[in-house]
């Protein structure tokens, strides 16, 4: 995929960083290619969280009440009334444990990671011993290397003392008794939908083929959102159970096998039951096993949302392929940069109308200039008065008057069979027969009008109104107007 090749670019450059410091050649120069990615979740939230959660359900449907759990607006439902609310007398007692250096039983912090850290760094040493996480250990080595832990001192795991299937336990029980599972109650139905995320044939149909690509996509996005200390031991659990089923030859723990040990303390809703999750089981213990077998790939930002949040800090002046833009059209800060262009051209228009409108009218009274200059003659009457038609103009010398509606202009042939018929003046037609004028030749037109047009016309002539400006139509006239218009 496009956006993939995009992030293994992206990988690949920042591996090498040239450093002119002889001092310094030699050394590895680590430089974190999510960089931009961390800084938009620290110091702009709310704009993180609308990217990668826009981006989310692009790729799953959430209806109104999953989203809102996912975003924390509602809390987790399950069926049988089991949920997060049930557990509430269990996170008052993780309260009390507040004290320092007490990390089992209560909330995820870092410092209760670091302490943690001591246990998943020797298990990396020990990863061959069979049946690890699944054979028990002894519980009175765990309850004083519990002891050591929950008092915030440093434990000797290497002195021999303590056997490495009290460590892997320990560890399952620090998980089971966090509060909220490592994924949060808030995730849970979003990794049930990941879950089923299918491949489609050549038809469109849905096929049972997991869609491992989407599938990483989404917990890539997924995985942003969480809070920072679960992300964290997120990351170093699974790749400690990544590297555990690398050694499944000897220690016989196949991911699957590390994901049925782990699922519940992951992914399952805290004080549920298997009979509570029912078909949904095999969902979670499919989803973990996935987990740990991608882990290395899942702990890194997709390559557009690296780039919006670079954008956002940088802006680009490179030209980006047609996949990547259409990805980045999606980014919240291309949605505010277009907004503010189209709002600056909105102004920019407003002065440029008005120096056209300015122009025009100068342009006018110059043309009115030349006209009222011209020698008298009708060329120059008839050049005044259409002048002085036109109702929107205004003639130079005049003040500027307020807009008015501009109105129909009238017929003179039509105005001058209305005076003919109505005002029955003889001289103007005997004058219309000397100059032929435009009211002569609609007289000429009329004579091959239909006789019930005619008749529609003059029927009523006693009712019609003459004013200055506007000749006004009984209601019952208006067909016989619209004959000749």
């Amino acid at each position: 995929m496009p956006h993939q090749k995009l992030s293994a670019l992206i990988d690949a450059i920042c591996s090498f960083v040239i450093c002119n410091d002889s001092s310094l050649r030699g050394q590895p120069i680590i430089f974190n290619p999510d960089f931009f990615v961390e800084k938009l979740r620290h110091e702009k939230p709310e704009v993180f969280t609308e990217l990668v959660v826009s981006n989310i359900t692009r790729l799953i449907d959430l209806p109104g009440t999953e989203l809102a759990q996912l975003m924390g607006e509602v809390d987790l439902k399950l069926p049988g009334g089991a949920g997060p609310a049930s557990g509430f007398f269990r996170s008052l007692m993780s309260l009390k444990r507040k004290e320092k250096g007490v990390i089992f039983g209560s909330p995820l912090t870092e410092e209760g990671i670091a302490q943690i850290y001591q246990l998943i760094e020797y298990l990396h040493k020990n990863l061959r011993v069979e049946g690890l996480f699944r054979v028990p250990g002894n519980s009175v080595r765990q309850q004083i290397l519990r002891d050591a832990l929950n008092n915030g001192t440093d434990v000797d795991l290497e002195s021999g003392e303590f056997h490495s299937n009290d460590v892997a336990t320990l560890l399952k029980m620090f998980l089971g008794e966090l509060p909220e599972p490592l994924l949060t109650h808030k995730h849970f139905n979003a990794h049930l939908k990941i879950a089923d995320l299918m491949q489609f044939d050549d038809k469109g149909n849905k096929t049972n083929i997991p869609d491992k690509d989407r599938q990483i996509e989404a917990l890539q996005l997924l995985f942003l959102i969480l809070p920072p200390p679960n992300r964290n031991l997120l990351k170093l659990l699974l790749d400690l159970l990544y590297q555990t089923a690398k050694k499944q030859d000897k220690n016989k723990m196949s991911a699957y096998n590390l994901a049925l040990m782990f699922a519940p303390h992951v992914l399952w809703p805290k004080n549920v039951t298997a009979n509570d999750l029912q078909e949904n089981i095999t969902k979670l213990n499919s989803g973990m096993t996935f987990m740990i077998k991608h882990s290395q790939k899942l702990f890194k930002a997709p390559a557009y949302i690296r780039e919006c949040a670079r954008l956002h800090y940088l802006g680009s002046r490179t030209q980006a392929s047609k996949d990547d833009l259409d990805l980045i059209a999606s980014c919240h800060t291309k949605s505010f940069q277009l907004a503010k262009s189209q709002k600056r051209n909105r102004i920019d228009s407003c002065p440029h109308q008005e120096e056209t409108q300015q122009h025009t009218e100068e342009a006018l009274r110059e043309l009115f200039q030349h006209v009222h200059n011209m020698p008298e003659s009708a060329k120059k009457k008839q050049l005044i008065r259409q002048f002085n038609k036109q109702s929107l103009t205004q003639t130079p010398g005049r003040e500027p008057s307020t807009s008015q509606v501009p109105k129909r202009a009238r017929s003179r042939s039509f105005s001058g069979l209305i005076k003919r018929k109505v005002l029955g003046n003889q001289m103007m037609s005997e004058k219309k027969k000397r100059n032929p004028t435009p009211e002569s030749v609609a007289i000429g037109e009329l004579k091959g009008a239909s006789k019930e047009n005619r008749n529609s016309l003059f029927s009523g002539s006693p009712a019609v109104t003459m004013t200055p400006t506007r000749l006004k139509w009984p209601e019952g006239k208006k067909e016989g107007k619209k004959g000749f218009l």
